[in-house]
Parts: structure tokens; sequence; C-alpha cells
């Protein structure tokens, strides 16, 4: 799962070098932090939140597999 929001991310932005993925796993749960440049927030995040919105929608099909839920937080 990290590196498809990696990857997601990395193609959106214009500074795919800042694009940083921390996956921590707990026992019901994993929870991917996805952090870039200030400048590309906006990218990331989309209006009204409709890219961020993807991004998990895509990140929990991928997941339906595992028996876990994943969720996507978007840093600062």
């Amino acid at each position: 799962m990290k590196k498809l929001v990696e990857v997601i991310a990395k193609s959106l932005v214009e500074n795919p070098e800042e694009v940083v993925v921390t996956e921590t796993e707990k026992e019901d749960a994993i929870i991917l932090e996805l952090k870039v440049g200030q400048s590309d927030m906006g990218k990331v995040i989309g209006r009204q939140g409709r890219i961020a919105k993807a991004i998990r929608t895509v990140v929990k099909a991928a997941s339906s597999k595992c028996d876990k839920k994943v969720i996507v937080d978007i840093l600062q």
C-alpha cells in the first residue's frame, strides 16, 4: 500500500523528491501518512478534497484482500 500511495502522489506533484510516505501498522489498521511539499499540497488534496478522496478510494479497493483497514492521512 505504501508504494501505491507514493506512486500516485509523485505523479501528481511538481516536486516528487519531497513526497514521503510512512506506514504504521496497528492491530486492526494500517496508517499511511503522506507528506508533500507545501507548494504541492493543493495538488494532492484537490478542489473540495476530490483528489484526496480518490486516493483513499483506490487504496481501499487495493486493500480489500487484507483484513485490516487502511487509513490515508495527508500531513502538512
